[in-house]
């Protein structure tokens, strides 16, 4: 059970990372699949962290966990806050039409680590 747990996080954070990846090439040229990962683990983190302590103020708690996510994108790439919510959005929408095409293969189910909502 443990073991099934940490191979289907780990797939979940690698498309979450890939949709981080896509992002941050098309809006800042990153090219850097690691940084990526690293990226979407700590915003994983740092959603489930500020969506625990503040995210059952409705409207404000999502919100907050939202801006805390796309800071996590505005420090590890370098661009400002417009282009990390750009990288952010690419991110979700990549990662959308990723796990669509897996969920139709039968493959997965519909949700990521390391992108918000999914």
């Amino acid at each position: 059970m443990v073991l099934a747990s940490a191979v289907v996080f780990i797939a979940s954070l690698l498309i979450g990372a890939l949709g981080i990846y896509v992002g941050a090439r098309v809006i800042v040229g990153a090219a850097d699949y690691d940084h990526a990962i690293v990226t979407a683990l700590i915003g994983a983190i740092v959603w489930a962290l500020v969506g625990f302590f503040i995210g059952w103020i409705p409207l404000l708690g999502p919100i907050l966990a939202l801006l805390a996510y796309i800071a996590v994108i505005n420090l590890r790439y370098p661009a400002g806050w417009t282009a990390a919510a750009m990288i952010g959005l690419i991110a979700w929408v990549t990662v959308l039409v990723v796990l669509y095409v897996l969920a139709a293969l039968g493959i997965t189910g519909f949700n990521a680590v390391g992108v918000p909502g999914i």
